[in-house]
């Protein structure tokens, strides 16, 4: 059995949706299990993601260029956790209104954080979509991202409606590739 936590800040409700679709994508995975963890309740996880974790798939909005300032603060306040998320697999993913909206900024971000906590990262693995005459929105990996899952929510709808079918498709792939991971890491 392989425990994945999804730590993520979700400002409008969009990220939450993309964060449920990576979540759907591990429980694709038999022997994978999930735990969803908003940022506002980390203090009530620390031990979860420093013992028993495997892996860690980070998610926050994209806002203004950079993660959101909520998630921020988690990233700061795990400097009194450094060192025991040594080996664990990491991922990431974001969401913004905009096609881009430095998404890639976010992830890099996300990255470097896994990096300074000597995490092991997975990217996403798949080819692009929405590259061609032929491509749309609702393509898998229909922004092109390798780093991590990218997701698009329009500023006008809610998280009742976006992001749409191709964001949470790229999602649930993360999770599943994660997942998957995990179990060959764990061996």
């Amino acid at each position: 059995m392989s425990d994945i936590a999804i730590v993520y800040h979700s400002g409008y409700g969009h990220t939450a949706v993309v964060a449920e679709a990576v979540a759907r994508g591990v429980g694709k995975v038999e022997g994978a299990k999930v735990t969803l963890i908003p940022v506002e309740q980390i203090d009530q996880h620390w031990d979860f993601l420093n013992d028993k974790a495997q892996a860690i798939i980070f998610g926050t909005p994209t806002y203004m260029g950079s993660a959101s300032g909520q998630f921020k603060t988690f990233m700061d306040a795990s400097s009194k956790h450094w060192g025991k998320w040594r080996d664990k697999l990491a991922a990431g993913f974001t969401n913004s209104a905009s096609q881009s909206g430095d998404k890639l900024a976010t992830l890099i971000q996300l990255n470097i954080f896994a990096m300074q906590h000597h995490m092991v990262w997975v990217g996403l693995g798949l080819m692009p979509g929405n590259n061609n005459s032929k491509g749309s929105a609702d393509d898998l990996n229909h922004l092109g991202s390798f780093l991590g899952a990218m997701a698009q929510s329009n500023a006008d709808q809610g998280a009742d409606v976006a992001p749409a079918a191709g964001s949470q498709r790229t999602a649930e792939a993360l999770g599943e590739r994660v997942a998957n991971a995990a179990l060959r890491w764990n061996k």
